[in-house]
Formats: structure tokens, C-alpha cells, sequence
């Protein structure tokens, strides 16, 4: 949450805080054309601010050498802004450091900060933390907001100075009592993350709306997460949407890749793929991973955008050369298969390692996949259980079925029908069909499980209703029979119906079957059964 660098404090004053030496222009000028240091700089600031005058930067910064030349210390500040913007004189920031060194000599606060923003940053200087923290030191003790606020970031950091979370929280607490937002936000990660004060959900949401409330894109988009997920605040996703907008108008781009989530999932918003992409979009070309790992899902299934495998492929690479896993996993099942990119099997196996490696659920499971297949490397059950393993011990459940079926069948492991039972069940109680249809089938056979078919059914309806065409079957069979359910034609003839529609071999013949021992009052109920089914959500 907290962001090092403040900006640069390089917005001119419109109007310097200098006293009104002269009623009228004529008096300003005679008195700047004497030589009087207070006039010259008042003139040049009416020359920058352009209002009592044509604007000519040229000029303020002649009539601010004038003045800074005398030793008046404003002037040198101004003067040392205006070599730092390149603003009516080229941009040199060697210069500007030499101005601003000699006003901050005189006690001048701004220059102060600025001179220490020089060598925080190594404009005009060599970099040295040590030098930052004692200006910003310096004009942080005569009450500047931004140097108070970098002092609590060198100590957050512990850059130039030896790490002091809790001097750090001081620090950022003096400038957010003045009412600078950046401090109020870093204050509010400080108590999210317990870091120099106790964790306090409530206070870290006081100084995130704080600094919310003042414009602050990170803080509207942080305080838009803690909406979404309740932290600090109840859960309400009409607030953090509005909070995330807010963010992602200002150009932060994790919020407008969020936006874009909410789009595409209908969240607190009407659901609109075209509007899902165009904010997935602005977040991608700033560079934001996960937005570009939306974009090409956009391009790969033709959601809110023309399908284009090619354009999906791009967006994949540009997210996973900054190491998003999930891209590089995708980005390797192009490779494998050839989609958007010319196929390269080594390519594949390469980026799905690198997402593996991270500890990425889907590219150790198809890095196993590989393993299990020969697949750019040699055939190796070993290794496909370990990458298995791996994914399964993340709760993955396509893995977690795999892992059952390598004990099952004895891939790289010893036959284990107890292991492959266990494997199966957290892959089914994740909601895995396949797994569903397997524990089913073991409660049916009672081959390793107590024969249950009470069981069996439950399991097989679960895996029935996500479309499993062997499980449809299956449950229709126990409806036909009577085992484990009560004995119903109606709902035995529309589950063998969905079966045969998605082709099982059996199905066919087994509904013709059927199909003589019901009445046509059955057969009609079958078929209203079957539509209202299908017209579930």
C-alpha cells in the first residue's frame, strides 16, 4: 500500500506568499528596476502567473535571478523550481540543486525538502539517503506536511537511517494531521498491516477515507477492496464499485482492471463484456498483469471483443514476461497447441515450469500433464505425481483427482485404493464430475467402499447435474430399478435422455427400452421434466 515516492514539489506557486510591497504594477516594477530583492521577486511571479501581465517565463526567471542573487531565499527556491522544470530557462538539474542549497542554508523550508528530494533521488547530485533524511529533517521540524511524510518513508524503508516503524508511523501521523493525503493513506497501511502501531481495521479505514475524500486514486481504490471484501467495513459491493470507479477515472490501474472484473461478472453493476474490455484495456496498456490476463481471455473466448487467438497470445506474453503464472500457463497451452502462435512444445514446457516454480496450481498440473503424457519430456509417472501432488496439496481438484487415479491405477505410486478413495472425495466435494462419478461408481460396486447406493446416488446426481453424460446414465439406471431412490420412470427416462443426447454409446438403446413400460401420461411428464430441467440457471 505504500508508495515511496511523493511527487516532485515542482507546481509553481500561482501567487508566492510574499508580502504586497506595491499598490499598483508601476510601483512593483519601479521599485524591482532599484533593485529592491522583494519587488523583484513579486514581479516575477506576476510575469509566471500571466493574470496582471502577458505570461513570459523568461522574464519571472530573470526578475528571480535578480532577487536571488541579493540572498533572498524565496527567490532561490523559485529560482531552483524553475531549473528543475526547465520553465523560462533549460532544464539543468544541477543548477536548481545550487539554488535550492543555498535558500535551504537560510532556513527555507520548501528548499529544504526540495534539496532533500535532489539527493533521495540523485537529481543534480550523487544519491545519498543520509543527506535526504537530514533536510527533510530539517523543514519536517519547522512543520512541512511532504517532509514530515518522506522522513516517515526513510524510516519505513530504513534508507538513510536505520529502520523505525514506529518513528515512521510518528512521522507519517504529524503530516496527516495537516491533512496530506499520501501521509493519511500510509498511515492506513500501517495499521492494516500491524507496522508500528496495532493492527486496527476501523482506525486504517478513517485515514483510507480521509485521504479518499481528498482525491487520492490509491486510497479510493484501497478503500473500494476493503468494501468488496468487508475489511474494516461491511461488505457492500454498491460502495466499492463507486470507490473503485473513482480510482479507476483517475487512471489507477489496478482499479481499473477491477472494474473491469465487475463488468465481466456483473458485479453491482449490469454485466457488459464490451465494458468489461475497454477498462481491462486502459489497465493492460499501463502495464497491469492481471488486466492483461483478462484481455487475452477476452480475445481467446470472443467475449466483448472478435475472438483473435492472435491478439489473446499477446496480451498472455506481455503478462507473463512480468511473471504472472496464471499467463504463463496460459501462454504455454498456446505454444502446445499452436493457438495464436506457431507450435513449440519446448516453449510450452518452459513457461509452464516457470508458472510450476512459482507454486502455481494450474502449471504444476500441466507441467504433470506433460510428465504423465511425454509430452517435450520423457514419459515419467514419478514426476507427474509430484507435480500432481503439489497442485492437489493447493486444493486444485482436477489435481486431487489425478492424485486418485495415479493410487487407483498405480502410476508412479503403489495401487493404493484407500489413497485413490480420499483423493477422489476432495476432488468431489470441490464439485470435480468426474471425481462424483468415481465415488459413486465405488459406493455402487462396493469394491473398496461399503456398497452404498444411497451413496452412490447422491454422488452420481451431483456429477448428473453438471451434464457428466456417464453419471445421467447411471442415475437413471438406479431411478429404473429403484436402488438407493425411490422407483420414478419419469426421472429415470430424463436422465437417460440427457445421456443419449450427448452421445453415450448405451443410451440410445436403453431409453427405446424404457421407454415400452411407460404410459404416454409418463412420457409427457418426462418430457416437461426434461425442459424445465434445461431452463435452470
Amino acid at each position: 500500500m505504500i508508495s515511496r515516492n511523493l511527487a516532485f514539489m515542482i507546481a509553481f506557486l500561482g501567487i508566492l506568499s510574499v508580502p504586497a510591497l506595491a499598490a499598483n504594477l508601476d510601483e512593483t516594477r519601479a521599485m524591482a528596476g532599484k533593485g529592491d530583492a522583494a519587488a523583484q521577486l513579486e514581479l516575477g511571479s506576476i510575469y509566471k502567473d500571466g493574470k496582471r501581465l502577458p505570461q513570459d517565463l523568461a522574464a519571472a526567471v530573470s526578475w528571480w535571478r535578480k532577487a536571488a542573487e541579493q540572498g533572498n531565499a524565496e527567490a532561490q527556491s523559485v529560482l531552483g523550481l524553475a531549473y528543475f522544470q526547465g520553465s523560462g530557462v533549460a532544464k539543468d538539474d544541477v543548477e536548481a540543486a545550487r539554488w535550492f542549497r543555498k535558500a535551504a542554508s537560510q532556513g527555507h523550508a520548501q528548499a529544504q525538502f526540495n534539496l532533500g528530494v535532489s539527493y533521495r533521488d540523485g537529481m543534480g547530485m550523487p544519491k545519498n539517503d543520509a543527506e535526504a533524511m537530514k533536510l527533510f529533517r530539517q523543514a519536517a521540524d519547522q512543520g512541512f506536511a511532504e517532509a514530515q511524510f518522506n522522513v516517515g518513508m526513510l524510516y519505513h524503508n530504513g534508507a538513510g537511517v536505520a529502520r523505525n516503524y514506529a518513528e515512521a508511523v510518528k512521522w507519517f501521523r504529524k503530516a496527516a494531521d495537516q491533512g496530506l493525503a499520501e501521509a493519511q493513506f500510509s498511515l492506513a497501511a500501517c495499521y492494516t498491516q500491524g507496522t508500528g502501531v496495532s493492527k486496527d481495521a476501523g482506525e486504517a479505514i478513517q485515514w483510507l477515507r480521509k485521504a479518499a475524500d481528498q482525491g487520492l486514486a490509491n486510497a479510493q481504490g484501497h478503500l473500494g477492496s476493503c468494501y468488496f471484501l468487508g475489511t474494516g467495513v461491511a461488505r457492500d459491493e454498491t460502495e466499492a464499485v463507486k470507490w473503485t470507479r473513482m480510482a479507476a477515472d483517475r487512471g489507477l490501474a489496478f482499479a481499473q482492471c477491477k472494474i473491469g472484473e465487475c463488468y465481466a461478472e456483473g458485479t453491482a453493476v449490469t454485466k457488459d463484456a464490451a465494458k468489461a474490455v475497454t477498462w481491462f484495456r486502459k489497465a493492460a496498456a499501463q502495464g497491469q498483469d492481471m488486466a492483461q490476463f483478462h484481455l487475452a481471455q477476452c480475445y481467446a473466448e470472443g467475449k466483448g471483443v472478435t475472438k483473435d487467438d492472435t491478439q489473446a497470445a499477446k496480451w498472455l506474453r506481455l503478462a507473463a514476461e512480468q511473471g504472472l503464472a496464471r499467463a504463463q500457463s496460459n501462454l504455454g497451452d498456446c505454444y502446445r497447441d499452436g493457438t495464436g502462435v506457431t507450435q513449440d512444445v519446448a516453449q510450452a514446457l518452459s513457461l509452464y515450469r516457470q508458472a510450476a516454480n512459482q507454486g502455481d496450481a494450474y502449471g504444476q498440473m500441466d507441467l504433470a500433464f506433460c510428465y504423465h503424457n511425454g509430452t517435450g519430456v520423457p514419459q515419467d509417472d514419478s514426476q507427474a505425481l509430484s507435480w500432481w501432488r503439489k497442485a492437489a496439496a493447493q486444493k486444485n481438484a482436477t489435481a486431487q483427482f489425478n492424485l486418485g487415479l495415479c493410487y487407483y491405477n498405480g502410476d508412479g505410486v503403489a495401487m493404493d485404493d484407500a489413497e485413490a478413495v480420499r483423493w477422489y472425495r476432495k476432488a468431489a466435494e470441490q464439485g470435480h464430475a468426474q471425481a462424483q462419478f468415481n465415488l459413486g461408481r465405488r459406493y455402487c460396486d462396493g469394491d473398496i467402499l461399503p456398497q452404498n447406493a444411497t451413496e452412490a446416488v447422491k454422488w452420481w446426481r451431483k456429477a448428473a447435474e453438471q451434464g457428466h453424460a456417464q453419471a445421467q446414465f447411471s442415475l437413471s439406471l438406479q431411478y429404473e430399478k429403484g436402488e438407493g431412490v425411490e422407483k420414478d420412470l419419469v426421472q429415470a427416462w430424463m436422465w437417460i435422455h440427457l445421456a443419449a443426447i450427448q452421445g453415450h454409446e448405451t443410451a440410445d438403446k436403453h431409453q427405446a427400452t424404457l421407454e415400452l413400460g411407460m404410459t404416454p401420461a409418463q412420457m409427457k411428464d418426462a418430457e416437461a421434466l426434461e425442459k424445465a430441467w434445461k431452463q435452470k440457471p
